[in-house]
């Protein structure tokens, strides 16, 4: 395992750190971790080098903290770095900041979280926790020994990432990075400009939710194998992350033993800056096939909004062209099922072409719209 100076923390990270979020369950429900087989995995991780736990309020149906608190018993809570993160959509006072991380503390069965987010910000959460004087509980927190590093976990645009890191003297955030992310949200720009501010940086879904790593299709994986190298496509993902000198650690999932050993290996020499030319290379093209396999070439550019019955255009093209790319269709309509609500679908289009007429990409949009519909409404 190789480790990071995690930013202006100071901290030594493992650039391997364990998402909390996907631990085997029984029955197929969320809610009830396997805890048995979890703590294997979790223990398993740790002893083999990892030092970094995160885990958050929600994961598990609410159960995951709790867990971790159990399962970094018999010693193991000393050998690692914890983080957890306040339920940034719970929170309507000052007070709430305070109650929730006593009841986090409680949950996790420890004096102090090692290192606390903001969870899930974005400009509407951030306003919020303007109003209710975030850095007076910060400092409190802080100073009361409950949390030692204080940073956030992000989704929204770059501009928005730009107001927060400049609105505190932060000492690391989390965000979404992937080869295929490369533009989105914070991206690479936000990732640059976190690292200048000295932030320690962790990165999530750097397998884009398993989606570069599960199901890959032959064509991407004769090129994987081509390569002199060899590597899973889930190392081949996390190896463009670790390249980058930026990046302290990055966050998996792991729900069995071999794909901890997997990642492991995969870290053994994962030092920044080292993938050749050759290497990258190789990157880019699998980037320009999944891209190719996009049916609507939309750049998320939102010229065409506001629309005036409030689709969401650029949001429904982006898991219209999500589960394409990835041949994972019922993925992507569970996801357009959970998070474009009703009134912004694609059948409430009226059919009225403002969108047409303001597309640089010329796109069909009502056309697209009815097979959206087709695809993720019937």
């Amino acid at each position: 395992m190789l480790y990071r100076k995690f930013g202006k923390t100071n901290e030594e990270v493992s650039i391997l750190g364990y998402g909390c979020m996907r631990f085997p369950v029984i029955d197929n429900d969320n809610k009830k971790i396997n805890e048995e087989e979890a703590i294997k995995l979790l223990r398993h991780a740790i002893d083999n080098g990892v030092n970094y736990i995160d885990t958050a309020f929600p994961y598990h149906g609410g159960n995951s903290e709790e867990f971790v608190g159990k399962a970094l018993s018999d010693g193991y809570r000393e050998k690692v770095h914890l983080a957890t993160k306040l339920p940034s959509w719970l929170i309507n006072s000052r007070e709430d900041m305070d109650k929730y991380l006593d009841m986090q503390l409680e949950r996790l069965n420890t004096d102090s979280i090692d290192f606390y987010l903001l969870h899930a910000l974005d400009k509407e959460i951030w306003e919020n926790y303007l109003k209710h004087d975030i850095f007076d509980f910060i400092k409190k927190a802080k100073t009361t020994g409950k949390i030692k590093h204080i940073g956030f976990s992000f989704h929204d645009k770059f501009d928005v990432f730009k107001e927060i890191v400049d609105g505190y003297d932060w000492e690391f955030c989390l965000i979404q990075y992937n080869f295929m992310d490369e533009y989105y949200q914070a991206g690479i720009e936000g990732l640059r400009y976190a690292a200048k501010k000295g932030m320690g940086i962790a990165v999530m879904e750097p397998l884009r939710g398993g989606r570069l790593a599960n199901n890959v299709p032959s064509d991407i994986m004769e090129i994987w194998t081509q390569v002199d190298e060899k590597r899973s496509p889930a190392q081949w993902a996390m190896r463009f992350v670790w390249n980058h000198p930026e990046v302290g650690l990055l966050l998996s999932g792991m729900n069995e033993i071999a794909q901890i050993d997997e990642n492991i290996e995969g870290a053994d020499k994962a030092y920044p800056g080292t993938l050749t030319e050759k290497e990258s290379a190789t990157i880019d093209r699998v980037k320009e096939i999944y891209q190719s396999r996009m049916t609507v070439d939309c750049t998320y550019c939102q010229y065409c909004m506001p629309c005036p019955t409030n689709v969401d255009i650029p949001a429904i093209f982006d898991l219209m062209n999500t589960g394409h790319m990835y041949n994972d269709m019922e993925n992507a309509k569970k996801q357009y099922t959970m998070f474009i609500k009703d009134e912004n679908k694609a059948s409430k289009c009226i059919d009225c072409g403002i969108c047409e007429n303001k597309c640089p990409q010329h796109i069909e949009i009502r056309k697209m719209l009815k097979e959206v519909v087709e695809e993720f409404e019937r």
